[in-house]
Order: C-alpha cells, then structure tokens, then sequence
C-alpha cells in the first residue's frame, strides 16, 4: 500500500465506525426494548439523542479543532467516544444508555467528525482528494453495511453489547495508528470559544428535534397525553417555536460577535456560498431519508414480521452492499456526469426506491420484492455519498475546512434527529389515526368496546407484536374473544398503514430534496473553475 494512502487507513475506520453504532442500534430494537424492559418509543428517544448530541455540538466540535488543531482534538474525541463505547457495553438500565452512547459518544463523535472531515482535506489534494472522500463515502456504506449483520447475528446469538466492547478496541488500534497522519498546521492564534453561540445552538437544535420527537405522544395541537399544555393546546408547536426561536437568536449573537471583530463560532457568511449551502441541504435531506428508513424498516421486519436481530441485519443486506458498491464508484462516475448530475440520479433512483418499497410492505413479506427494493435504495443513497462530501469540503478555503466540516456533520446528523423523530412520529400518528378509525367503523366491535380501545390509543399506542395486544386484550375483563379478535386484526392493519404512511413520507421529502440541487457543481472535476466562485 502506498504510503500516501495510510492516513485514509486510520480516517476511514472512524468514519466507519461512527456509522456502525447507529445501524447497529437500528436491528437491535426488539432485544434493547426486551433487555429494559422498555418501550419501542423509548430505545427511538435513544437513537435520536445520539444523533441529537452530535448534530448540537459539531459546530463546537468544528471550532475546537480549529483553537487547538484538528489531528489533537480528532485524538481527544477518540479517546471520549472510546469511553462511551465502554460504558454502554456494561450498560444495566437505559439511562446508562443513554449517558453511554447517546451523550458520551456523540460528545467524542462531534469532536472526531469536524477534524476527520479537515484531515481528509489537508492531506489530499486534487483526484486523490476526491478518491478519499469516495472512500470515506464507501466506508459509511460499509458501516451501514456491516452493522446490520454484524449487530443482528451479535445480538442474536451473543449480546448486543460485544459490538460497543469491540469498539473500545478499535479505537485503541487508531490511537496506535496516529502517526500515519501527517502533521497538520498549527493554529497560529487561539481565540476563546464562543460559549453563549454553542448553548444557543445547542438549545435550539435539540428544542426543535425534541418537539418533533414527542408529536406522537403529545399531539401536535390537540393535547393526547403530554406532561403539560399550553393554553389547552399541546406543547409541542410551541415546543418547536421555541427552538427555532433559540436558534434566530444564535443567528444574530454570531452577527453581532463578528461586526465587533471577535470570532464567531460559525462565519455565517459561509452560507452565502451557494455550493456550500446546496450541499449542507441535501446531505441533511439524505440522512433524513435514511434514518427514518432506517428506523421504520427493522421494525417492520421485527415486530410486523417477527424476525430476530441476524435475520433483520440479512433483509438489509442488499441495501447495504448496493450503497457501498455505488459510494466507491464515485470518482469513475464523475468521469462521465457531474456531481449535480449524479446526486440527482440518486436521487431520483432514491425516490423510485421508497415508492416500491411501499408496495413490497404488506403483512406477508414478498422476500424478492422486497430485496429489490432495498438494493435501489443503497443505489440511490450510495450515489449521494460518493459526491456530497467532496462538495462541501472543496467549496471552501483551507482555512475554513473544519467550519465547513461541522456544518456538514451539523446537517448530516440533524437529518438524522429528524429523520428519526419525525418519521417515528408519524409512524405512531398513522398507527393510531388508523386503528381508531378502523376499529369504530368495525361491525364486529361493539361501542363499548371500541371506545375502551379509544381512550387506550388516546393515552398513547405503541408499535408493538399484535401477540402482546391480543394478551392485553385477554387480560380485560368484558372483551368478548371475538371482538378481541377483531381489534388485533385491526391493530395489524393499522400497522401496515402506518409504515406505508411514514415511507411515503419519506418518498416526499427525497422529491422535495431534488428541488435544493441546482447549485450543486454542474462540471466534471478538471472541466470547471474552483467552485468558490460560486459564493
């Protein structure tokens, strides 16, 4: 292996290994949900504050490299995320958990990702920039990849907790392997953290993600059962306004830091390059596809299907190795189309996948439909990450890479927050939307019945085995078996309707991303001028 490219060896596995936590965490539901003795809505709040914690702290994971140099801090958030890892694989209840993996490593994650992106892009340069970021692309597809199966036959026949275990071992192996990034230059000033900026991005990132997450418990304007209303309506608009809000006024603190010639946690005048901004969006519309696929998809599989963790991670595999295939192929596509062209093939390849994917989900499983569906999935999703990092990374001037790199993972992980928590919330919406409504207009469900299953819903349903609603269902006094037998068929009919609702949202928002692209580059590299001029 030529030298040049062993700084790729140890970036590219934390890329992978990023990556493997949260599809790992995705097939393992079921298991996490029987292991504490919890709720499928709870192990979501989970995955989602992961993605949470990263998103909210990357633009200050950005900055700290940048005070204190980008190979240190890339070192410093290894060893953070390694102590996660640790912690979540001795994990006893959830809220260790969630400490462990959700706080802790996305804490070492946002301080890993902003410097691995600023590496990539000062040790490369030219084709060999564009061929990393297609390897580091691939390896998130490996990641993706990997994790399912791995994680579903860990899971399955040993514990999910070896994976978070043998984690801690790979990051003592990159540790060791420091040297092989080249020394990287020192800042030459250190100016103080904008500490008022992070507590202001912060808050208003997780407010917005946090009302999103709780839609489907609280309601969205009628109160179903939140802890609070206000003013008789449910929290969560306001809930969501307040996080907007927050983040206004992060918007003109930032301002007015840089009118007073101090620096800012982020220039906002990087968003006045158009390349830049087209990127951000479709990276953030990607990962909110994908994770709320990500999300919906096991439990179809897992709880609908009744497949273990090994045979979830198999489902997906076509999914996994297309996107990978197709994240490698990047530079050779980009011998033929530009990458605007090539992010939106994929995402029009994305598109025709969620749609057939809503025709192959049904309550038997179609093996080869459904294997068909997926695979264009990881084609689509592939051809995006073979482009969009390079974009944003070659958009910007050297100096302003490790801004450049927590905005990319700012975005990329806030689409997963979201993709997870608006997904999830409509899944639930849907779920209960359609229950109650088939339920009451059932000839073979008396009213009484029907409105006892009504004040349940109302009090909050879960997606959970149709098995579980029909012992629940025995163990009420006064429900006939026949009309149990009723509300269970339509609890699984409501079922399907919720995961095709939540696919079919997803469909929307990828046909929605194909509208932020026209800024994106429309020549093939060595056939255009440097794309900052498109600021």
């Amino acid at each position: 292996m030529a030298n040049r490219w062993k700084p790729l060896v140890v970036l590219g596995t934390g890329q992978f290994l990023m990556v493997l936590d949260a599809s790992v965490m995705n097939v393992s539901i079921s298991q996490l949900v029987e292991d504490f003795d919890t709720e499928v809505t709870a192990i979501q709040a989970v995955i989602t504050l992961y993605t949470l914690v990263m998103a909210a702290f990357m633009l200050t994971g950005g900055k700290i490299g940048d005070m204190f140099g980008r190979r240190r801090v890339f070192v410093i958030g290894l060893v953070v995320y390694g102590v996660g890892s640790g912690l979540t694989a001795v994990a006893p209840t959830v809220g260790v958990l969630a400490l462990g993996w959700s706080i802790i490593e996305g804490l070492g994650a946002a301080l890993v990702l902003p410097a691995l992106a600023a590496l990539v892009a000062g040790s490369y340069s030219g084709r060999d920039r564009a061929v990393a970021y297609g390897v580091i692309g691939g390896l998130a597809g490996a990641g993706i990849a990997v994790g399912p199966l791995l994680g579903g036959w860990v899971t399955t026949y040993l514990t999910w907790r070896l994976v978070f275990a043998g984690e801690v071992v790979l990051v003592v192996a990159m540790l060791l392997l420091m040297r092989w990034i080249p020394a990287q230059p020192r800042p030459t000033d250190r100016p103080p953290l904008d500490v008022l900026g992070s507590v202001l991005s912060a808050a208003g990132l997780a407010a917005m993600v946090l009302g999103v997450l709780q839609s489907g418990t609280w309601g969205w304007v009628q109160p179903r059962n939140p802890p609070f209303t206000v003013l008789g309506f449910a929290p969560t608009l306001f809930v969501v306004a307040l996080g907007a809000g927050l983040t206004y006024a992060f918007c003109v603190h930032e301002r007015r830091r840089e009118a007073r010639g101090r620096t800012p946690l982020v220039s906002l005048d990087l968003f006045g390059n158009r390349t830049l901004r087209a990127g951000l969006t479709t990276l953030f519309n990607q990962n909110t596809v994908l994770l709320g696929l990500f999300f919906v998809i096991p439990l179809y599989l897992q709880v609908v299907q009744g497949l273990d963790a090994f045979e979830t991670g198999l489902r997906l595999l076509p999914v996994s190795v297309t996107m990978l295939g197709a994240s490698m192929s990047g530079t050779l596509l980009l011998r033929i189309a530009s990458p605007r062209a090539i992010c939106r093939v994929g995402l029009l390849v994305l598109l025709a996948a969620t749609l057939w994917l809503i025709g192959a989900i049904g309550p038997e499983l179609h093996g080869a439909s459904f294997a068909g569906a997926m695979a264009l999935l990881g084609v689509g999703m592939g051809m995006l990450a073979s482009q969009l990092g390079n974009t944003v990374q070659s958009s910007v001037r050297a100096e302003e890479r490790s801004e450049a790199g927590g905005l990319q993972y700012t975005a990329q992980n806030l689409g997963s927050s979201l993709g997870t928590a608006l997904i999830g919330a409509l899944l639930i919406g849907a779920l209960a939307t359609s229950v109650t409504s088939q339920i009451e207009s059932d000839p073979r469900v008396s009213a009484a019945v029907a409105e006892q299953a009504g004040v349940h819903v109302e009090a909050g349903v879960s997606f959970v085995p149709a098995d579980e609603v029909a012992a629940a269902l025995a163990a009420q006094p006064g429900v006939p078996p026949e009309e149990a037998a009723a509300v269970v068929e339509n609890y699984r009919d409501a079922q399907i309707d919720g995961l095709k609702a939540a696919v079919l949202a997803c469909s929307c928002i990828t046909a929605g991303a194909v509208l932020f692209t026209g800024h994106l580059p429309s020549a093939r590299p060595g056939a255009r001028t440097d794309t900052r001029s498109a600021r």
